[in-house]
């Protein structure tokens, strides 16, 4: 059983650093469209939400489906939500922006998504510095409420996404529709029978 976990924690691994393979693959050597940093900018984007709204499921599914071992790769998917995130963010920063800080700084007070989706990548720094198992015996149970945080970063995901596209809306709302199946499926159970 822990060899089979350890092989499937190297095939996610591996298969969780292809989109940015693809990506750079596409940059360099294929055709990334008319305007590649946006291309860069939005699969980047797009990939954080994707391994956000992964990490986020991994627990509803352990327990509909009764596979406890699917809680050993939830580290590994936030961590790589965070992966994305950051490079989302670094690609803004250096590649639209040309790495000009005074004017990130003023994107993050003038533009909302911009405001949403730093504060976002902010957030999600502290879960990943935490992501040890040192440190989570260091904080305890300060440690699941920190944690907890991923859902409003996700939130903030998807809100960043809606504000920040003008014309088709279908993608980001695919994104909203799930996070919110994922939140309600968050919500404690109420008994089917009142007693009296």
């Amino acid at each position: 059983m822990m060899q089979r976990v350890a092989w499937a924690k190297i095939a996610l691994f591996v298969g969780a650093l292809l989109p940015a393979a693809i990506l750079f693959w596409q940059v360099a050597f294929g055709d990334p469209g008319p305007d590649p940093v946006a291309h860069i900018v939005h699969t980047t984007g797009a990939w954080t939400l994707r391994f956000l709204l992964i990490t986020l499921a991994v627990t509803p599914l352990r327990r509909l489906s009764g596979w406890n071992v699917l809680i050993r790769f939830r580290r590994m998917l936030g961590l790589y939500a965070f992966f994305y995130a950051t490079l989302h963010f670094l690609s803004y920063l250096l590649l639209d922006l040309g790495a000009y800080w005074s004017q990130l700084l003023t994107d993050i007070v003038k533009r909302p998504y911009i405001t949403v989706g730093f504060t976002a990548w902010l957030l999600l720094v502290p879960l990943a510095l935490t992501s040890t198992n040192a440190m989570m015996r260091r904080l305890g149970k300060r440690w699941q409420k920190l944690h907890r945080l991923s859902y409003l970063i996700a939130a903030l995901g998807v809100l960043h996404f809606i504000w920040l596209v003008k014309a088709d809306l279908s993608e980001p709302l695919i994104y909203a529709a799930i996070l919110t199946l994922l939140l309600l499926a968050r919500l404690p159970k109420r008994n089917a029978v009142q007693r009296p």
